[in-house]
């Protein structure tokens, strides 16, 4: 049994010189990568379309795992694990809610984005809005990128300096130097093949945790008894009070919503989508990339219950021995690990994978809608050297800039799971009604969509900001008790710490509290509904004002921007011209006869036709 592990405190916790070891050889791998994608180019492809989106030519299989690893960043690998430990395997519901995304993704927007043949997504804004929709989407994207970006670096680096000992400033520069260095080199190539090693680390250290966990706990049979008496498994919880932290519908409501805004409005996974060789590999991309998704949000999941398994007598959090929930699985691997030199180690790379493979997604994505969508067109009749140029030294721009973010993050008081989420959701949920409004709904005019974007940003933040100076309290949340009885060393000054020792301060039982109904219960609400309300206001607010102000005619809209009229496939090559010799034809048909006062909005919709695969 693993009491007589857990009853000892760790007397000086950090990584060893083998730890050390294994860590620099992950970040090595990683630089490896980029050095070689930034010398082994595609021939015959623009140099920086190649930077962008891998001259379009990417295989499914890689890009999907980029897919599952661009936000299952060490935010996932620290966040999950401690929320399954506090709430339980209900948090598994997730994974439906990563499923519904993935299928409305691959049916309603990725079709649009890839006949369009554009690089950034908010290039669709321009052309259904126009430039001033396309400056908001862009200026919105990289808010929220930079931001979310900063707690990916910042958040691990901090806490695997309380757990650990090891140098925040050097973990968080360090980060931020390795990302920049290999996406400024290798562009797109390099963040995705250096996402599938990374995939594969971070599997690799849940495996190991899992695997050797349940071992000292006795069993699986003695883990899953432990977790049942502990109310940690508990598919059950189907209840509609939306101030519960997660439920069945928080996850398949607000969390579908979420992940929807990063996937389907994200400029990050659009570059992947068309990245790929044809519209059914992207399809296939997003396939992969789910079960990736499930496989790791279980994997990190199932750590959380073992961590129950392993301290249920004895909380890391209520002895005082760690300072944050954020804080449980470092502290474990150190723990079960500690006479398992280089093992730790694994982990810090399992961490920092996911670090990795956000930040360089960011760098990338963020350039590329720089370039696309801001200096493009002050850049006609630049040579492609300059433009690529351009495209690295805004790499490395925004990497300093991430590193710059992560400094400012550490001024938030959101667990790092709840604060990525948060942001996506401020921020992109009205981004995601502004491509919901302008796909779907064909009278959707730019008053409308304008109208829409602001109220649903000013309703997210306002959520946001209440939130943090109201917080809910954890019976609120439903938090799942610990215990820490057989703590026989526990710092008893630290023994009121806990989430459920914390709450008679504010508990709902305070008569101030138990009869005021009014904004404080309002912003109680769990935050993975900040997305979905805001993007419905979005949706909302942007139809009743387009109804106001006159609806768009949908026969003034351009083709190809409406999925309704994507059935009829306008101006696809027909399957028997796919016997010339070329690899590739190009069909390009104008979008609007109207002036303009830039070349740039006589647009064409891009059919490319390859042999392999022109079936979509």
């Amino acid at each position: 049994m693993s009491s007589s592990r857990v009853d000892t405190e760790l007397d000086s916790p950090g990584f060893g010189l083998l730890d050390y070891a294994v860590f620099a050889a992950m970040l090595a791998m990683s630089v490896a990568i980029g050095l070689f994608q930034s010398v082994h180019k595609a021939a015959g492809r623009s140099e920086v379309e190649d930077f962008f989106t891998g001259g379009r030519q990417m295989p499914a299989v890689p890009v999907g795992m980029s897919l599952c690893a661009s936000f299952m960043s060490a935010v996932q690998v620290l966040g999950v694990p401690s929320e399954a430990y506090l709430y339980g395997l209900k948090f598994l519901y997730m994974c439906l809610g990563q499923a519904l995304n993935s299928l409305l993704t691959a049916l309603l927007f990725l079709p649009i984005y890839y006949r369009l043949g554009i690089t950034s997504s908010n290039q669709y804004l321009r052309m259904r809005f126009g430039r001033g929709m396309q400056l908001l989407g862009s200026l919105q994207f990289l808010i929220a990128t930079l931001l979310y970006t900063g707690i990916v670096i910042l958040a691990p680096a901090l806490i695997l300096n309380q757990a650990t000992g090891l140098n925040m400033w050097a973990s968080l520069f360090s980060t931020g130097f390795i990302c920049t260095f290999y996406t400024t080199l290798g562009g797109m190539k390099a963040v995705v093949w250096t996402d599938v090693f990374q995939v594969v680390v971070m599997l690799s250290g849940f495996i190991a945790i899992i695997i050797h966990g349940t071992l000292l706990v006795g069993g699986v049979s003695e883990v899953l008894q432990i977790a049942t008496n502990g109310s940690r498994i508990n598919f059950n919880d189907f209840g509609l009070d939306p101030q519960k932290r997660y439920s069945f519908w928080s996850f398949t409501v607000g969390g579908t919503m979420v992940w929807l805004s990063m996937y389907a409005a994200n400029q990050a996974q659009v570059q992947r989508y068309i990245s790929c060789r044809t519209e059914r590999e992207a399809q296939w991309a997003l396939f992969v990339n789910q079960v990736g998704l499930c496989v790791i949000v279980s994997s990190a999941a199932t750590c959380g219950v073992v961590m129950f398994a392993l301290y249920c007598h004895c909380d890391p959090l209520k002895s005082g021995r760690i300072s944050a929930p954020d804080q449980y699985m470092p502290y474990m691997v150190l723990d079960i690990f500690q006479d398992l030199p280089g093992v730790p180690g694994l982990f810090l790379a399992c961490a920092y994978s996911g670090t990795l493979s956000t930040v360089s997604t960011s760098i990338n994505a963020m350039a590329a809608v720089t370039m696309e969508d801001l200096l493009k067109p002050c850049l006609t009749g630049s040579s492609q050297r300059k433009q690529i140029l351009l495209s690295k030294a805004l790499s490395f721009m925004y990497g300093a800039s991430c590193v710059t973010t992560a400094a400012l993050c550490s001024l938030l008081d959101w667990g790092v799971l709840q604060g990525s989420f948060t942001v996506m959701g401020v921020v992109n949920g009205p981004l995601l009604g502004a491509f919901i409004l302008g796909i779907f709904i064909p009278a959707t005019n730019k008053s409308g969509v304008f109208a829409g974007v602001a109220v649903g940003f000013c309703l997210a933040l306002w959520l946001a900001v209440g939130s943090s100076i109201y917080p809910p309290t954890p019976q609120r949340m439903g938090v799942l008790p610990t215990s820490a009885d057989h703590c026989l060393s526990a710092n008893t000054t630290h023994s009121n710490t806990s989430l459920m020792d914390r709450s008679p301060a504010s508990s709902p039982s305070d008569p101030k509290q138990s009869s005021q109904h009014g904004l404080q219960d309002f912003y109680s609400i769990s935050y993975l509904y900040f997305g979905a309300l805001s993007t419905s206001v979005t949706v909302l607010v942007g139809l009743v004002v387009s109804c106001l102000t006159g609806p768009t005619k949908r026969a003034s809209i351009r083709p190809g921007l409406l999925w309704l009229d994507l059935e009829p496939k306008t101006g696809h090559v027909p399957q028997e011209n796919l016997g010339e010799p070329e690899s590739q034809n190009l069909t390009t048909i104008p979008l609007s006869p109207e002036k303009s006062e830039e070349k740039e909005d006589i647009l064409l919709i891009r059919h490319e036709v390859r042999k392999s695969g022109s079936d979509l």
